[in-house]
């Protein structure tokens, strides 16, 4: 969604209303004027959201985010005071609506300004744990997943891919590890993360995990699966490949694997 606040009468105290209906999405708010009430109303009536996720777009600037409960509002997302990066922000919520509320900095001049933000609604399964806010987003599990695990993680990730690790670099600002991937095969991809280089014609693509998983670089080939979240890919299983072909042939011939899996 795309909105500005130019335009209404200067003395008009109404507050503006938008509703967003997908599961996630943006918001960009131009010149930001007086409030703006945001309603999360996602039209899949089976879906049960237990937390929703904000991602301040960097250039974010003019207003505050805030969320209501119970007809009160809890601050968000502040006003930025200098260059730092703003993080995504997680809470719980009921599963019948998400209302934020946007109140804009009092100001001079608007120009160039603009609040914008990503948001993602997490289901009960994705948002695992009480604490949203220590990146419930990541679904890291910074530990090996036992074979259960793995055949779900093949079947319900959103992307699947074979590969080897090119680097590991760590963000400890951020809290965060990046593995750069050199793709064999793509399985599976939500969106374009893992490219082919226009030079080599090779595959790669970057995933994140958390700074505490201690993601060191491994030789071999390894399985890499995950979810994605504002774009970015984030760990999930990543066993060697090898372990995986034995888990999931074993599991095949008990007619115990939950979905067929492209081998080759």
């Amino acid at each position: 969604a795309v909105g500005s606040g130019l335009g209404r009468e200067p003395r008009s105290r109404a507050v503006e209303q938008v509703r967003l209906r997908c599961t996630e999405g943006s918001l960009q708010w131009m010149y930001p004027a007086r409030a703006l009430r945001v309603l999360l109303e996602p039209n899949l009536a089976s879906a049960r959201h237990a937390a929703v996720c904000i991602k301040p777009a960097r250039d974010f600037q003019g207003a505050s985010i805030f969320v209501e409960r119970a007809g009160q509002l809890h601050l968000l997302v502040g006003e930025p005071r200098g260059a730092r990066p703003h993080h995504v922000s997680c809470f719980s919520h009921a599963p019948q609506r998400v209302a934020l509320f946007l109140q804009a900095s009092p100001q001079m001049d608007i120009s160039r300004r603009t609040a914008s933000f990503q948001y993602e609604l997490l289901s009960n399964q994705s948002a695992a744990g009480p604490d949203f806010k220590k990146m419930a987003l990541a679904e890291a599990m910074c530990r090996p997943c036992d074979n259960v695990e793995l055949l779900m993680a093949i079947c319900s990730s959103d992307f699947v891919v074979k590969g080897s690790i090119r680097n590991v670099s760590h963000d400890s600002e951020n809290h965060m590890s990046q593995v750069d991937v050199s793709v064999q095969k793509v399985y599976r991809q939500k969106n374009r993360i893992f490219q082919q280089e226009e030079g080599s014609g090779k595959w790669r693509g970057p995933i994140r995990t958390l700074l505490q998983c201690k993601v060191k670089k491994g030789g071999g080939d390894f399985l890499f699966t995950g979810n994605e979240h504002f774009g970015e890919a984030w760990l999930g299983c990543a066993p060697r490949f090898k372990d995986f072909m034995l888990v999931y042939q074993a599991a095949r011939e008990r007619g115990a694997n939950p979905c067929e899996f492209e081998l080759n």
